[in-house]
């Protein structure tokens, strides 16, 4: 009883205490809340230090203040300065743009953004002639690199501070428009990050925990997908978001801002070679030209820095040169620190870089672009249109038209012209049938080919046609092989299409033929049909099964030709019988057509069971599939933006669950839970033990399936019980060589360092299409090699699914070492162990989200391989 006494007297303590709490708050909550930082345009223009409560360059301010910061600048800047939030990341952070311009300017700024539109003949109407340049500022593309974000903060204060006379003047002549955080997500994993680790006074050791970022670090987005790659192929939800309004402006500048290793200095534009044939005179100029200001302010404040080495304009994935081709003078700018740097950091050689260095270069480069636009914008004008004139009129390249045969699969037809229609870019439909001379980007040769009516017709005579040209090409002209990045992307190899280049025009419509229609199923006859069969061609009718799985349908699967009822249909066929599927009762046939309606994929129904040439449906040739229960490893030792791919494939592609497991906790995990086990490219020395993987092993032989991509697949070449090897070295190369062959120049070193190297070059794989592992693919599939896959052919009890013979050489750049050893060479293939396969995959099919054509093969790897 005394218990219950002091019990109840205690509780009703506590509410009195809670009680008075509550009133105390609300007597204090005014004096709390004047101390915060004011939203509104009461009182003066704050600089970033008295908004925020500390200097710039003692902390790194995480993204939320650095918004609210923007909307104090905004405010107090009513008729010259607009916030536009354009769009969300993955983990719904906002993303926005600021707009700045004089006051007249500002109340003209929709007749500006169509001007400029017109001035590229992307709208009709009149044009004038005389308007501001527009310069697109855009910070922190890279998370960890983040003294961008920084600086950002001190370049919309010089915008909006009216006591700066000098800003207001080149304002003049310009619309300035401002991403102050284009990778929210990355930047406040690594702000917060650091924010929690640094010691109070920061550490400038290099060996401070503050300087070694953990994996997957802050570079990437939620998806661990790095941004400044995504420019041409927005794959991610922030490209795409931004891409729509970009291309609503396509501004005359483009200045992306990053940070390089911590022990450089700072480098800025002209660019270093190869310069992208297609980059025109002026815009090389003007590399110059923004060159020539920023150094005048380097050399002013004795600040080191750097020019023409290492950041090229090639590759059209960037933020330099994807502007660039799209009428732009794209610039890039390297501070250097990023994610190691942290506050404070000893350099190599002695000297201690600061963030509050960091941001006055970063600063000064803002500064010195606006100028350099505003003095030369009556030229940025001029040359912009005449960029896109010439691009309609006189476009460049040997081939006037690029096009895509209707015939192949729908979906991944359907696939291309969305992704043109995101890129502006303009295309038809064929008319008639004619045979035209044209390069065939299936076989490599300059040939006769036959154009059907309703292929896709992409001409070179529209205002994208620099764009167009850069994409489509089979190989540009590489001027020098020490490049950055990939040095082969063109469209028809990434998607897997067959396609054309023509030096001809082709007649085209551009209204959409009835036949080019892909989405929806097949009307529902009469009668129930018996049922319903699915091609299996491209990433939409993987996404289709997967939903069926989920759904809890019962599907299979054909491994061999059938025909019936008039149609042919091949290996990989997806199958959806009646029977089997009662326990669904009446919704079976809307949930099926549902499906195939929301995937984009066409459905046939059948009256019969019985095929006419091939196992009928009841056939053991027609094997069930089951809902596989997926897992990924990641974490210290995976490439994290290899295991960011395949996240993002299952999550954003399919919509179809999987398991992420932490290598630090994997060797804890039942595996015998999953049924698949997805080994990304890392190093799996320190994760895959000895024991480890023998309980890999054990879980294979018991039924489960590994699928080890690049990296994986090389760890457990050579491993007991495994059957890829790597090939021996090339002894007969090395008989012959020259005794004379170690004496090397050393500045020769790096260049030929890349002999033995492949840089994104594409590669015809020769599949054998009758195993499950090449389903709905031809004879061969287009790979992006940026490794070489050293493999011998497995032996009996392996699979060779996808190998390299003689002359498999497509585009791109590849050393002669690197040529020779990529003949006869295993790229992907199986092997059975006990109940369970293990699928080597030496290239990686989904890298970067945009080689279209190798989802479907990773689908066969999760869903047709094994079951």
């Amino acid at each position: 009883m005394w218990a219950v006494a002091c019990a109840i007297f205690l509780s009703v303590q506590y509410s009195r205490f809670r009680v008075a709490y509550l009133l105390l708050l609300l007597l204090w909550a005014p004096r709390l809340f004047a101390q915060a930082p004011a939203t509104t345009n009461e009182g003066p223009l704050l600089t970033p230090a008295q908004f925020l409560g500390y200097e710039l360059g003692t902390q790194f301010t995480p993204h939320a203040a650095l918004l609210r910061y923007v909307e104090h600048v905004v405010q107090h800047t009513p008729g010259q300065m607009k916030l536009q939030r354009y769009g969300k990341t993955y983990e719904n952070r906002p993303l926005e743009l600021v707009y700045v311009a004089t006051a007249d300017n500002m109340s003209q700024l929709e007749n500006i953004r169509h001007n400029n539109l017109r001035l590229a003949g992307l709208e009709k109407g009149a044009i004038q002639r005389q308007q501001p340049a527009v310069v697109w500022l855009s910070y922190n593309v890279h998370g960890n690199e983040a003294v961008s974000s920084e600086a950002v903060m001190e370049v919309l204060y010089d915008l909006a501070n009216p006591q700066n006379q000098q800003m207001q003047q080149w304002l003049q002549n310009l619309v300035v428009i401002v991403d102050p955080c284009v990778n929210p997500d990355g930047r406040d994993r690594y702000a917060m990050w650091y924010n929690r680790v640094r010691n109070q006074q920061a550490n400038a050791s290099p060996y401070s925990w503050e300087h070694r970022e953990p994996w997957p670090g802050g570079r990437y987005n939620h998806y661990y997908f790095d941004l400044n790659r995504d420019w041409a192929w927005q794959t991610q939800q922030e490209s795409r978001q931004r891409i729509v309004v970009y291309n609503q402006w396509l501004p005359q500048v483009h200045a992306d801002f990053h940070e390089m290793g911590p022990n450089n200095p700072y480098y800025f534009s002209p660019a270093a070679k190869p310069f992208h044939a297609d980059l025109t005179e002026w815009q090389r100029k003007f590399q110059n030209i923004i060159g020539d200001y920023n150094r005048q302010v380097f050399d002013k404040n004795n600040w080191l820095y750097f020019t023409r080495e290492t950041y090229d304009l090639f590759a059209p994935f960037y933020g330099d040169t994807w502007p660039s081709f799209n009428g732009a003078i794209g610039m890039t700018y390297e501070q250097g620190g990023g994610g190691p740097a942290g506050i404070r950091y000893t350099k190599a050689d002695g000297d201690t870089l600061t963030l509050s260095q960091r941001i006055a270069h970063h600063h000064a480069t803002s500064l010195a672009t606006i100028q350099a636009a505003s003095d030369r914008h009556n030229d940025l004008v001029k040359e912009f249109q005449n960029f896109y004139t010439n691009a309609s009129t006189k476009p460049k390249g040997e081939y006037k038209s690029f096009v895509l045969a209707s015939s192949g699969d729908p979906g991944q037809m359907r696939a291309f012209t969305q992704y043109l229609d995101r890129q502006q870019i303009a295309y038809g439909y064929a008319t008639k049938r004619s045979k035209l001379k044209g390069f065939d980007y299936t076989t490599g040769k300059t040939d006769n080919v036959q154009i059907e009516p309703h292929d896709v017709v992409v001409s070179m005579y529209q205002p994208k046609s620099t764009l167009v040209k850069v994409l489509f090409e089979p190989q540009s002209a590489l001027e020098d092989s020490l490049t950055y990045d990939l040095t082969s992307w063109s469209l028809p190899y990434a998607f897997g299409v067959k396609a054309y280049a023509l030096k001809s025009r082709v007649e085209a419509t551009g209204s959409r033929p009835a036949a080019a229609t892909v989405k929806g199923s097949a009307a529902a006859p009469a009668e129930r049909p018996y049922a319903y069969l699915a091609r299996w061609n491209s990433l939409q009718d993987v996404r289709f099964l997967g939903r069926l799985l989920q759904q809890g349908v019962k599907v299979r699967v054909a491994d061999e030709p059938f025909e019936t009822e008039g149609q042919k249909y091949q290996r990989g066929t997806v199958v959806i019988t009646r029977t089997g599927n009662e326990a669904l009762g009446n919704r079976f046939d809307q949930l099926v057509r549902a499906q195939a309606d929301s995937a984009g994929v066409l459905v046939q129904a059948v009256q019969s069971g019985f095929s006419t040439s091939g196992g009928d449906l009841g056939s053991r040739s027609v094997r069930p599939i089951k809902q596989a229960n997926v897992a990924v490893l990641a974490g210290p030792g995976v490439d994290a933006t290899a295991f960011g791919e395949v996240w993002h494939f299952f999550e954003q592609q399919l919509g179809y669950p999987i398991t992420v497991i932490g290598t630090e906790y994997f060797n804890s995990v039942p595996l015998a839970k999953f049924d698949v086990l997805i080994l990304p490219d890392g190093g799996y020395e320190d994760i895959l033990s000895e024991r480890n993987l023998e309980s890999v092993k054990a879980w294979v032989r018991a039924g489960g399936k590994l699928v080890a991509l690049e990296g994986a697949s090389r760890f457990l070449a050579g491993k007991k019980d495994f059957l890829l090897k790597t090939k021996p070295a090339d002894s007969a190369a090395t008989k012959k060589a020259s005794p004379y062959a170690a004496l090397r120049r050393y500045a020769d070193a790096e260049r030929e360092q890349i002999g033995e190297r492949v840089q994104g070059s594409v590669y015809r794989v020769q599949l054998d299409n009758t195993h499950p592992l090449a389903f709905g693919y031809g004879d061969t599939y287009y790979a992006l090699l940026r490794d070489i896959p050293n493999y011998r052919f497995m032996p009996n009890g392996g699979w060779n699914v996808g190998v390299l013979k003689k002359n498999s050489y497509a585009a791109g750049f590849a050393g002669r070492k690197a040529q020779r050893v990529l003949n006869d060479t295993f790229v992907l293939g199986t092997q059975d162990m006990g109940r369970g396969q293990v699928v080597y995959l030496g290239d990686n099919p989904l890298f970067r989200a945009f080689w279209q054509g190798g989802k479907l093969l990773f689908g066969n790897a999760i869903f047709m391989v094994g079951q």
